[in-house]
């Protein structure tokens, strides 16, 4: 192995071993060569390879890695390394100490769809409503309760979360949350966050357990520490006890994982946990020119919660980032497909160019477009847009209602939503309809002529079904296909269903469906043009026929453009990317109401500019079509944020400046250099006292924390803002402009 090969401040990450040690890894840095460069240097100096751990987050992460260290030592000197992600990991020392907890060695560990049927049963055994009380939702918050070390009783006596609750109308959480844990371990079973719990418990309540493991691992080292939960700081934080040779490698600048439970104040406050901690920043970029790493520092320059950093590059100077705006969202689709069939494949491959989004949504119309010009795309992580499951539902509905003998739409959609017809009931209904030679719809509005193996209740629910798609059917030729598709999601209850799901997936498919109906408002439209006085929803269902035909016939050996969110864009990198929607209520999410989550809406952003090498566009609309109708936006916040010496107003010059002169203001405080004792964060800038329709002592109502009284409205870093003495709660800060506050 050869350590000459690294830069000097990867040299000195990589030699220093004797105590805690802080590595921030700015974006493009070479992260990943440091940490198994360091693994390596550990077993060259003669540290057993049993006795390190190395922690990731994924296992395609862990076994690269593990190759590339293979390649640098040799195999036989990492054999016994322990090295995999938190659950695999812990799930192997749980094994062995399983006993010691209640379980026996040989445990079940539950997926989702095995918790979600576990909590199906429980809300049936509770006689509670499956429409409110859905799996899924219900998991996830037990899912973020043991994410935080909350057991149930803990969870029990949270006000927040007992407020929560009661707002989404499921005040029996706590109780499912006590059956499900007492379920699981009756069935000798363990979920993937029972796995961090347990582990947590064990090394807690067993003093000689976590002797045993401290003194087996001497060495500690932590992969994207930025995106660990309370349970895995909690848990690594005990096992390196002893020796205190931990090191945790990871870019606060890249936390964006808040949703799944990540805590960016493990990563800040790390050397307040060890104040003797070393602190090592790899701040030269290796990927991206020296104008994108230089317009991605302006932009998180303006978050108060960082590790400062000045992240550099060597490379090219490059091209300024374009920014442009368009009339619409189907104009900026149309404006980004152009430019790529530019781009490709005379500068860049295909496989070079993404296209990235802030929510699932947005992918619908770019993939539209992408089609129009004959530009092959895949969706990384996930599917093409009329593939998604929530789609296809929808999209069986409407093919049901034109052709009621379709038995395969009749089987999608018979009993979703929930209405109480099960695989029994529809076997019976298969069967009838095998013997009469008919559709199962034909079996359905005649069940009492058709079989005689169904209840009254049960012939009762399936010809209401019947019944609702028949009077659907009649009206089909009367209305445009935009307002009958609507009516129909609306009165099976799709998108109520959907809406009230307020996981980050159930959000994810509202949006989808929403984005759907704008699909058939623009083909309306269209055809409208055309010169088509109503257009039908058959006639729609035609067009997509054909698109979701196309997405069957993929060539997996073709280079294609990646479609993603920036979510799943993280550790990824392009030549060329275009970040498309930056507006308000778009990105920043119209979901973010705090500081805090503000500076995580920034942070993506940070994330999705630094994935580019070469050329970086970002794009918005001044409308968008959304939840049936046009929405008048205003640009990000964020644009305003990026220094303009970095930026090149496009085609749309002249209106995009006019825009940007009406954004919202925006923090504009430089970053301190020097890091507080106690948190990590900057130094608060000064307040401000403004004019409002809020004064203190005024009582006002929120729809997540409930009712308080204000302490203050101030105006800081050029946000305007509110402290809050909620009743239940406890004092939030929010910013004024998304608190959606009421009078009381």
């Amino acid at each position: 192995m050869n350590i000459k090969e690294l830069n000097p401040s990867q040299l000195a990450a990589v030699t220093y071993n004797d105590g805690p040690q802080i590595i921030v890894a700015g974006a493009g840095s070479g992260k990943t060569r440091v940490l198994t460069y360091k693994i390596a240097y550990l077993l060259e100096q003669g540290v057993l390879a049993g006795h390190i751990l190395a922690l990731t987050f994924t296992n395609k992460a862990a076994r690269e890695m593990k190759n590339r260290i293979c390649q640098l030592v040799g195999e036989q000197s990492a054999r016994y390394l322990w090295m995999g992600t938190f659950h695999s990991i812990f799930a192997r020392l749980l094994r062995q100490e399983a006993e010691l907890l209640g379980y026996t060695h040989d445990y079940t560990i539950y997926d989702t769809t095995d918790s979600n049927s576990v909590i199906k049963h429980i809300v049936k055994d509770f006689n509670l409503d499956d429409k409110v009380y859905k799996p899924s939702v219900v998991h996830g918050r037990i899912s973020m309760a043991k994410n935080r070390l909350q057991s149930p009783n803990l969870y029990a006596s949270d006000r927040e979360y007992l407020m929560r609750d009661r707002f989404d109308k499921m005040p029996d959480m706590a109780r499912i949350y006590a059956e499900y844990n007492r379920r699981l371990k009756a069935a000798n079973a363990m979920d993937f966050d029972d796995i961090l719990v347990n582990t947590h418990t064990l090394l807690q309540k067993h003093p000689e357990v976590a002797a045993k493991y401290q003194d087996i691992f001497h060495y500690i080292l932590v992969d994207e520490y930025q995106d660990t939960n309370r349970a895995q700081y909690m848990i690594i934080r005990k096992l390196a006890e002893l020796h205190q040779r931990i090191c945790v490698v990871g870019d606060d600048a890249q936390s964006i994982y808040s949703f799944r439970g990540a805590d960016i104040s493990n990563i800040l406050n790390f050397q307040k946990d060890y104040p003797n901690a070393q602190l090592h920043k790899l701040e030269q970029n290796y990927r991206s020119t020296q104008t994108i790493v230089n317009a991605a520092n302006s932009l998180i320059r303006h978050n108060k919660g960082q590790i400062p950093k000045a992240v550099f590059s060597e490379l090219n100077i490059g091209e300024r980032i374009s920014l442009s705006t368009y009339m619409s969202d189907r104009d900026e689709a149309k404006a980004v497909a152009k430019t790529i069939h530019s781009l490709a494949p005379s500068k860049y491959s295909y496989d070079d160019i993404a296209v990235m989004y802030r929510t699932n949504a947005q992918s619908r119309v770019v993939e539209d477009e992408l089609r129009q010009l004959g530009i092959p795309y895949r969706i990384y992580g996930g599917m093409s847009f009329y593939q998604r499951k929530e789609i296809k539902d929808a999209l069986a509905y409407l093919r049901l209602v034109t052709n009621m003998d379709d038995n395969e739409a009749f089987l999608r959609v018979i009993n979703y939503p929930t209405r109480g017809i099960g695989d029994t009931t529809v076997g019976k209904l298969y069967a009838a309809a095998r013997e009469n030679k008919c559709s199962l719809m034909q079996v359905a509005i005649a069940p009492d002529k058709m079989t005689n193996d169904l209840s009254a209740a049960t012939q009762k629910r399936v010809l209401e079904f019947a019944q609702m798609i028949e009077r659907f059917a009649e009206d089909m030729g009367k209305k445009d296909a935009f307002f009958f598709a609507q009516d129909l999601l609306t009165e099976t209850g799709i998108l109520r269903e959907a809406k009230n799901d307020t996981t980050p997936e159930g959000i994810a498919r509202y949006e989808n469906l929403q984005e759907m109906l704008s699909g058939i408002h623009e083909f309306c439209e269209r055809r409208k043009q055309e010169g088509e006085e109503i257009t039908l929803i058959a006639d729609f269902l035609a067009e997509v026929s054909l698109l979701t035909d196309q997405d069957q016939n993929l060539d997996d050996d073709q280079a294609r453009v990646t479609l993603l969110t920036i979510h799943a864009a993280k550790g990824l990198e392009f030549g060329a990317t275009f970040i498309v929607g930056l507006e308000e209520n778009l990105f920043p999410s119209a979901f973010c109401q705090t500081v805090r989550e503000i500076e995580e809406e920034r942070r993506l952003l940070y994330v999705a500019i630094t994935r580019s090498m070469e050329r970086c566009f970002l794009t918005n609309a001044k409308q968008r079509f959304r939840n049936g109708q046009v929405t008048f936006t205003t640009p990000s916040r964020f644009l305003k944020d990026i220094d303009s010496q970095f930026i090149l107003n496009m085609d749309t010059q002249r209106a995009t400046k006019v825009t940007l002169s009406r954004m919202p203001s925006v923090p504009t405080v430089k970053p301190s250099h020097n890091l507080t004792a106690t948190t990590g964060l900057q130094e608060k800038s000064k307040k401000r006292t403004i004019r409002s329709e809020w004064k203190k002592d005024d009582r006002v109502t929120h729809r997540v924390f409930g009712a308080g009284t204000v302490l203050d409205v101030y105006r800081e870093n050029d946000n305007d803002k509110i402290d809050i003495q909620f009743d239940n709660v406890g004092k939030k800060t929010l910013l004024i402009t998304y608190a959606k506050l009421e009078r009381l």
